[in-house]
């Protein structure tokens, strides 16, 4: 794929990032959930954060390795993030954002269904899997709804602040 692909849903674009969404990615990724609730982002959040990442993201989809979405409405507004990355074996890790004003209304588990199709059916994965810390359960419950079955209990898998923290692996199977 030279070219990064576009995902429709029935109420979303999955899209890539540009420098134009700057703003928006670090207006919502001040809150500090979101660095309590992931084990990647950083609290306070700041614009030279939002870059690195996307130079990131450029990079992994550039050398085949990952894709990382904007999430947006029809309008074309972020409401957030979500990226599939291989680890080889043909299996790939599933991790994802959404601004706090768009919580729970099913967008994150529409683009999750949306992006595991895209990892089955376009880059040939057998297994698409996620984590989530176990102090965030709505993120276990966005894996199940997408389709994924709880696999195990990683014990002090995550390392944050010092600390370490299990958590729980949900996977899905391209032929079930």
């Amino acid at each position: 794929m030279d070219k990064f692909p576009v995902i429709h849903t029935e109420r979303l674009i999955l899209s890539e990032f540009t420098p134009e969404d700057i703003p928006l990615i670090v207006e919502y990724l001040q809150e500090k959930v979101f660095s309590e609730l992931t084990s990647n982002i950083p609290y306070p959040y700041s614009k030279e954060d939002a870059e690195s990442w996307l130079k990131m993201s450029k990079k992994v989809f550039e050398d085949r390795t990952g894709y990382t979405f904007a999430i947006r409405n029809k309008e074309g507004k972020i409401l957030g993030a979500i990226g599939i990355h291989d680890r080889d074996d043909d299996k790939a890790e599933l991790g994802y954002w959404l601004g706090v004003p768009y919580w729970n209304q099913g967008y994150v588990t529409e683009a999750a269904k949306a992006v595991i199709q895209f990892g089955f059916k376009n880059l040939g994965l057998n297994k698409i899997f996620a984590t989530h810390f176990l102090h965030n359960p709505s993120s276990g419950k966005v894996m199940q709804k997408s389709g994924m079955e709880y696999e195990a209990l990683l014990k002090q898998h995550i390392k944050k602040d010092g600390a370490y923290f299990d958590a729980a692996l949900y996977s899905i199977l391209k032929n079930g």
